[in-house]
């Protein structure tokens, strides 16, 4: 009963935290949708493009965004202890992690563009998809300084203007996406590329919004960030590359199946891949929210460790799971009773439909494992773990899941549903086991010693 009690007491700073960062995924992910839903007027082989576009750049750009996760324990966990000074370093040491990384991404994502055509993907879809790509490129450094911006103020419990920054640069894509595919208002028809270009606008405006809210928020607090040391601590940096690597290297191996997976499809006919690439965007978008309530988790769990509050630290974990139990649960039931109406949304080709809606009904048995599997990582994550996570998506997803899908997708000739079968496997065995360590690591560990401290 008392832990029932603290779980409803959690609950409303926990929705509170959480409810703004999931409301920011989800106008992360609206960008896709169109993106996406634009891109349909131009045919099946330019929502394609783009859907492979965006698989290939997520699993390189985000594992870099990733090396930066390690400033949501830092500076939740000073921030729990009332060391805002110690905040302040974290901010300028993941500014220089990030912008050292970036043209490490752009270089890696370029290269990516002839390991594609060598890899046999469809020659018009193909044509498309290297100009993407290339567009893309652009928005690589803002990206990693927003992520550095944004987890120093959701840190803090500034989660507001991460909401704001979202919602407005949907506004910037659609009407970039509007000029730059169709070639309004004097500017060229550059087609999809043309919707890259206008999301690489969006994230530079993202990253300049956020930084407004640090400077204004340091002018409420006497400027502290102005007098401190702007030079690179490299044990500081160190412990970010420590926590943030593995985290980093979580990423990519869930973005690298889903770039390996769209290239699967890919060397299916076209109304697969377009299927594919918009059923992977329908189950983005529902996995937008318990990836908010994770970062949540993690926030909250990190500042109740810097108060040495460990019993604190559980149960916010504990909220953050039910949040997303509940929300997933639900969401499984819509994408089963409803997949073709789903699908409709962005196309009305029948063939990309027919596959849809089964992709879909396929998705909807992983839904709730994928919400429990993200925020169990982000309640690790707020603990200082960030390698059980790591470990749980390497074995599900590579180990696992990608052989599962290869062979039902190829050699027994199940097409797409094959790899979606092949998901929902190495989901609920990676939903399972993190839910798990959660659960060992709040019957067993301590807060003698914080992260930031070793």
């Amino acid at each position: 009963m008392d832990n029932w009690a603290q779980l409803r007491q959690e609950f409303r700073p926990m929705l509170r935290l959480a409810a703004p960062l999931a409301l920011a995924e989800l106008g992360w992910m609206f960008m896709g949708i169109v993106d996406t839903m634009m891109a349909g007027p131009l045919g099946a082989a330019a929502v394609g493009a783009g859907s492979l576009g965006n698989m290939i750049f997520f699993p390189i750009a985000v594992s870099g965004t990733g090396m930066l996760l390690g400033m949501d324990t830092l500076v939740s966990q000073a921030f729990g202890a009332n060391d805002i000074q110690d905040t302040r370093r974290t901010l300028v040491n993941g500014i220089w992690l990030g912008s050292a990384l970036a043209p490490l991404v752009a270089a890696v994502l370029a290269a990516m563009i002839p390991v594609l055509r060598a890899a046999g993907v469809n020659p018009r879809v193909m044509a498309m998809l290297g100009p993407y790509i290339q567009n893309l490129l652009w928005g690589v450094w803002p990206l990693l300084l927003y992520a550095a911006f944004r987890r120093y103020l959701q840190s803090m419990n500034i989660v507001k203007p991460v909401t704001f920054a979202l919602v407005s640069a949907n506004l910037i894509n659609a009407a970039g996406n509007w000029v730059l595919m169709y070639g309004h208002w004097g500017a060229p028809a550059l087609g999809v590329a043309g919707s890259a270009l206008s999301t690489s606008i969006s994230r530079t405006y993202m990253a300049l919004v956020l930084l407004a809210i640090i400077v204004w928020h340091e002018r409420l607090t006497g400027n502290w960030l102005l007098q401190i040391s702007w030079r690179p601590d490299l044990a500081r940096i160190r412990r970010l590359v420590q926590l943030g690597l593995p985290a980093a290297g979580q990423v990519m191996f869930e973005g690298a199946l889903f770039a390996i997976v769209t290239t699967m499809a890919a060397r299916l006919d076209e109304a697969s891949l377009a299927a594919h690439g918009i059923a992977v965007n329908v189950i983005s978008n529902t996995y937008m929210v318990p990836l908010g309530i994770s970062s949540a988790a993690a926030v909250r769990v990190g500042q109740a460790l810097g108060r040495k509050d460990s019993r604190g630290a559980a149960i916010s974990g504990w909220t953050a799971l039910l949040l997303s139990g509940l929300f997933m649960g639900t969401c499984g039931l819509v994408l089963a009773a409803l997949p073709g109406q789903i699908i409709h949304l962005y196309m009305h080709d029948a063939a990309v439909v027919a596959v849809g809606a089964v992709l879909l009904r396929i998705a909807a048995l992983f839904q709730l494992f994928d919400g429990l599997q993200v925020v169990a990582t982000g309640a690790l994550r707020g603990w200082g773990d960030t390698r059980t996570p790591m470990l749980a998506h390497l074995v599900g997803y590579w180990v696992l899941g990608l052989p599962v899908a290869y062979v039902l997708c190829f050699p027994l000739r199940w097409g797409a549903p094959g790899i979606w079968v092949g998901l929902v496997v190495a989901l609920i065995l990676i939903g399972t086991t993190l839910v798990l360590a959660w659960l060992r690591t709040v019957r067993t560990a301590t807060v003698s010693v914080s992260p930031r401290e070793t």
